[in-house]
């Protein structure tokens, strides 16, 4: 019998480990200095993912909108996105929730509503050890503060395929709808790929990095 064992930690304290056993005919030839070495070294699998994985990403062109508006490669982004989740991360096909303005779905388009549902199922029943990725490629703005949270005077916002008619998505209530409803212990990562991004999330604490 052959044991490996992986040790690994996620940084906040916990440590996880992996152990794996294979029942093996194992061969050990003679060496110069009459140490065995193996001659069959087994394949070694990654650890089962630890948790949950779900990911909602928006992808917008505006492609029915005023020509200056209209963004390139918006839609190929988050569909790029999804193949790197489900080839390179491991995240199944049926866990990643995508919304672009060329879907022939009308609960896959990114509309404010529709944006709005996804982002809710995204932490639906998140627990800790969840890993859930947001994706956002598309416009971005600001606004005027209403609430007198902001340290600069303004909201960060990111915009709808139909923001014109039915209004932006501000950061206060991305905070409070992917966030602030974390439970300890679950990642959140997010992309945005828009302007004014840098706080998008209203998150406590801001990096600043020397460019």
């Amino acid at each position: 019998k052959y044991r490996n064992t992986n040790l690994s930690g996620n940084g906040n304290g916990s440590v996880f480990i992996s152990v794996y056993n294979y029942n093996l005919s194992m061969h050990y030839p003679p060496t110069t200095y009459g140490t065995p070495v193996l001659s069959y070294y087994p394949p070694l699998r990654p650890p089962s993912a630890f948790g949950n994985k779900r990911a909602v990403l928006f992808g917008i062109s505006y492609a029915d909108t005023a020509a200056p508006r209209k963004l390139k490669g918006s839609v190929n982004k988050a569909k790029l996105m999804k193949q790197f989740l489900i080839d390179k991360l491991g995240f199944p096909s049926n866990s990643i929730y995508m919304l672009t303005d060329d879907s022939e779905e009308k609960n896959t388009i990114p509309t404010k509503s529709n944006m709005r549902t996804a982002m809710r199922w995204l932490v639906e029943g998140s627990k800790p050890g969840d890993s859930l990725v947001f994706y956002f490629c598309g416009h971005g703005s600001r606004v005027k503060d209403r609430n007198m949270d902001e340290v600069d005077g303004y909201d960060e916002a990111i915009c709808p395929v139909d923001y014109e008619h039915e209004g932006m998505i501000l950061d206060d209530e991305i905070s409070a709808t992917i966030v602030r409803p974390l439970p300890h212990g679950a990642k959140l990562h997010a992309f945005v790929d828009a302007s004014f991004s840098g706080t998008v999330l209203d998150l406590s604490f801001l990096c600043k990095m020397n460019r």
